[in-house]
C-alpha cells in the first residue's frame, strides 16, 4: 500500500479513537476493475472497512470517482443496502467505506446451498434500488451516459461483441457489416423499454455481498437511468452462478411479482422487452469477458465464456426475430469453435 495511503487510513483511525497497533492491510483480489482495494481489519475494536485507491490519472478516472461518490451517497440515502462512504479525497481519488462482508453471491451459489432465499432478497433489493434510486437521481452524478439508450447498445455491447469477442479473441474477421441489421434491431426494440427507473449495469453475483444474512451492493459507479429488465437479466444470466432453468424461472417468477404488487400497468412492458435486454447485456459480458482476457492479461475470464455463449444462443433461440437470424446461426455454431472446445474447465 501507498505509504501516504496508509497514513491517511491511520490517521482516520486515529480521529475515531482506534487503537492502530494492531492493524492489518490485506490488499483484496482484483476483479474487472484497475481500481485497488484492501480490508483494514484491528482486533481491538473489533474493526473491519474497505480502503480503495483509483488515482484520477485522467478525466475518465475522475468522472468515475465523483459518480462513485455522488451516486453512492443518493443511493444509500434511498434505503439501499450500499456502504457508507466514511472519507474521500477526491484529489487522490481515495475512499474509506463500510464493509459489507467477504462472502459474495458466486460463493453461495457454489457452496451448494439452496441460493433462492437468498435471491429472493436480492431481487428486493434490486426493485427497490431501481425504484427509489430513481427518485431525486442527478444524471450529471454518471460518468459514463446519463441514460441506456442504443448508442450503449451499439458501441459498449453489440460492437464490443462484435470488435473484442468475435475479432480480438476468437481471431475472426473484423468487419461483419452482416451482422449489423441484427444489431439495429436489438436496440432499437429493447430501447423501447421505459428507462425512467435507477439502473446499476452490472448487477451481478460477485457485485452482491452478504454478511450475517445481509445483503450488500457494490460497485455501482456505472449507474445511470435505464430499464428494470437489465439489470435483472444482469442477475439471472450470470455466468458466474450458472442457475439451473428452474433456479432462474423462479427468480424471475419472484421479480414479477414485486412488479404486480407496486404497479401492474407496468408488466405487459416488462415481459416484453426483458429478452431483448438480456441478449444486449450477453453481448456486453462476452465482449467484456473477451477484452479482460486478450488486454488486461486476466484470463480467469476466459473459463466463463462458454456459458457466457450458451445463454446467449438460448436467449437468441427463444426470439425468434427473423431480423436476427444471422446473428443466431453465427452464434450457434460459435459454440463448436475449436478455441470455446478449448478452453480449460469451461462450461456450456
Amino acid at each position: 500500500m501507498n505509504p501516504d495511503l496508509r497514513e491517511y487510513v491511520l490517521k482516520y483511525l486515529r480521529e475515531e479513537g482506534c487503537t492502530i497497533e494492531d492493524v492489518t492491510f490485506q490488499q483484496l483480489p482484483g476483479d474487472g476493475s484497475r481500481r485497488v482495494f484492501w480490508r483494514i481489519t484491528a482486533e481491538r475494536p473489533d474493526i473491519s472497512f474497505i480502503a480503495m485507491a483509483n488515482p484520477p490519472a485522467d478525466n475518465t478516472i475522475r468522472r468515475e470517482n465523483r459518480a462513485y461518490l455522488m451516486i453512492g451517497r443518493h443511493l444509500l440515502s434511498k434505503g439501499a443496502p450500499l456502504p457508507e462512504i466514511y472519507r474521500h479525497d477526491s484529489e487522490k481519488g481515495w475512499f474509506i467505506m463500510e464493509d459489507m462482508g467477504q462472502k459474495n453471491l458466486q460463493d453461495l451459489v457454489s457452496s451448494g446451498d439452496d441460493p433462492l432465499p437468498t435471491y429472493e432478497k436480492v431481487v428486493s433489493h434490486l426493485f427497490r434500488l431501481q425504484t427509489e434510486g430513481a427518485n431525486d437521481f442527478d444524471p450529471s452524478w454518471c460518468c459514463q451516459t446519463e441514460r441506456y439508450d442504443p448508442t450503449v447498445m451499439l458501441k459498449y455491447e453489440a460492437h464490443y461483441f462484435r470488435d473484442a469477442f468475435l475479432g480480438r479473441y476468437l481471431g475472426l474477421k473484423a468487419e461483419w457489416p452482416e451482422l449489423e441489421p441484427a444489431f439495429g434491431h436489438l436496440a432499437e426494440t429493447a430501447s423501447k423499454a421505459d428507462c425512467s427507473f435507477f439502473l446499476h449495469r452490472d448487477f451481478q453475483s460477485r457485485n452482491i455481498m452478504l454478511s450475517k444474512g445481509n445483503v450488500g451492493i457494490i460497485d455501482w459507479q456505472g449507474g445511470r437511468l435505464g430499464p428494470l429488465g437489465y439489470d435483472l437479466a444482469s442477475l439471472i444470466i450470470d455466468p458466474y452462478t450458472r442457475l439451473s432453468r428452474g433456479q432462474k424461472i423462479e427468480v424471475y417468477q419472484r421479480y414479477l411479482a414485486l412488479i404486480r404488487e407496486h404497479n401492474a400497468a407496468w408488466v405487459e412492458s416488462f415481459e416484453r422487452y426483458y429478452p431483448y435486454l438480456a441478449i444486449q447485456r450477453n453481448l456486453q459480458i462476452l465482449g467484456a469477458f473477451s477484452y479482460l482476457t486478450m488486454v488486461m492479461n486476466k484470463t480467469y475470464f476466459e473459463t466463463y465464456i462458454p456459458e457466457a455463449l450458451r445463454t446467449l444462443d438460448g436467449l437468441l433461440h427463444y426470439v425468434r426475430d427473423k431480423e436476427i437470424s444471422r446473428l443466431r446461426d453465427l452464434v450457434t455454431g460459435l459454440r463448436s469453435h475449436k478455441k470455446i472446445l478449448d478452453i480449460p474447465g469451461r462450461g456450456g
